[in-house]
């Protein structure tokens, strides 16, 4: 079965950015499409120095097509390659995307205490995805640290009809809640949902 997942591209306004966003366009394995704003957490902004501010976020269904595509057109902002691998759970509704908040851990991934991760994410009403996954980075630029987490990722999707800042502190209340089960959740980036293009 095709990996499926998320990617980040730098909102930047030049020839692969614009390449790639008519790829996506087109593209029968991008699912959904939307200009975010990135916030990077204090432990974020230190394992990538050179980040954007704006994003462009696709969830895809084929991991090999997108990593084709994400290495042609790259560039010295990294590009940001979430691959789910496991999804802890789905709630079906309608509602729009409005924040996908990334964590990572950086101890407590046994299989209860991702049981237990599960369990009390599913209790949170706005969440309507979580899912296990891993980071890959596409970069013209050599990065100074390699980030120690990126095969532990937790992936949050909230819908909500809040402003993100409320969904930030929701999420932020998650993770505490987590944290107080002895399962090490901490967050990296969260990508705040402006528009949707596709």
């Amino acid at each position: 079965m095709s990996e499926g997942g998320y990617v980040c591209v730098p909102y930047l306004q030049n020839d692969a950015f614009t390449t790639l966003k008519s790829t996506f366009e087109k593209s029968d394995f991008v699912n959904d499409m939307y200009f975010v704003t990135a916030t990077f957490s204090e432990d974020g902004r230190a394992y990538f120095p050179s980040r954007s501010n704006t994003y462009l976020l696709a969830r895809f269904k084929d991991r090999s097509q997108m990593m084709c595509e994400v290495e042609k057109c790259k560039q010295d902002t990294p590009t940001f390659v979430f691959t789910t691998n496991d999804e802890l759970f789905e709630r079906l509704d309608d509602d729009n995307l409005n924040l996908l908040s990334i964590y990572y851990l950086e101890y407590g991934d046994s299989s209860s205490d991702l049981s237990d991760l599960g369990f009390i994410v599913a209790k949170r009403n706005r969440v309507r995805r979580a899912e296990l996954g891993n980071l890959k980075l596409s970069t013209t630029q050599t990065q100074k640290f390699t980030f120690p987490y990126e095969g532990n990722l937790i992936v949050l999707e909230v819908s909500s009809d809040s402003k993100h800042q409320a969904d930030n502190k929701y999420c932020e209340k998650t993770r505490k809640e987590v944290q107080r089960k002895g399962i090490g959740m901490t967050s990296l980036l969260n990508l705040s949902v402006i528009e949707r293009i596709k």
